[in-house]
């Protein structure tokens, strides 16, 4: 089974925490640059992502620096990277806040990325998540790292029908400067 049974279309969700920030001194919050390790592992996270298949046709990124950067370098690794919207309301969401931004996707879009940060974006895969391939889950209990990637797969007629519990989590993968944990994909 790659996906949760359910009427309309396959959709995903791909879920890409920034990659590894920065904290310089008299830097805000939101203004925080990528580390060097992360201006190397976001690029590794736009090259796994085409190499998975998985390049969406939305993008959805909160607008902090990490999160632009991160966009940035992993759409740079694609021929024609997707639209994107920077939207503030991502900025610290909960869950609830971020269902609300996937749920005002537009239908046409099948694969969409949502890019931000935790402790949100873990939440968001786990309420999601009905069920999961192999350890997915329990991976992403244990630790949703800097630049991991967390992939959803359901069926639906429009984003606003995603529920909790209504995804299969289908993959997991950690990007590293190049190199990056084995997919464990379907």
């Amino acid at each position: 089974m790659t996906e949760r049974a359910g009427p309309g279309p396959l959709r995903r969700l791909v879920v890409l925490r920034h990659a590894k920030s920065a904290r310089p001194e008299g830097v805000t919050d939101h203004e925080r640059p990528l580390a060097p390790r992360g201006r190397r592992d976001a690029p590794a996270a736009g090259r796994a992502l085409a190499e998975a298949d998985r390049l969406p046709d939305l993008a959805l990124c909160f607008t902090a620096v990490r999160a632009r950067r991160t966009w940035e370098l992993a759409a740079a690794q694609w021929g024609t990277p997707p639209p994107v919207r920077h939207d503030p309301r991502l900025y610290h969401a909960d869950v609830p806040e971020l269902l609300d931004v996937v749920h005002g996707a537009p239908a046409e879009a099948g694969t969409l990325l949502l890019v931000g940060h935790n402790p949100g974006l873990e939440d968001l895969v786990l309420t999601l998540a009905g069920d999961g391939l192999d350890d997915t889950l329990d991976r992403v209990r244990a630790t949703f790292p800097t630049s991991a990637i967390a992939v959803l797969s359901w069926r639906g007629a429009a984003w606003r029908d995603l529920t909790p519990g209504a995804a299969l989590l289908t993959s997991l993968t950690v990007p590293r400067g190049g190199r990056r944990q084995p997919a464990r994909d379907a």
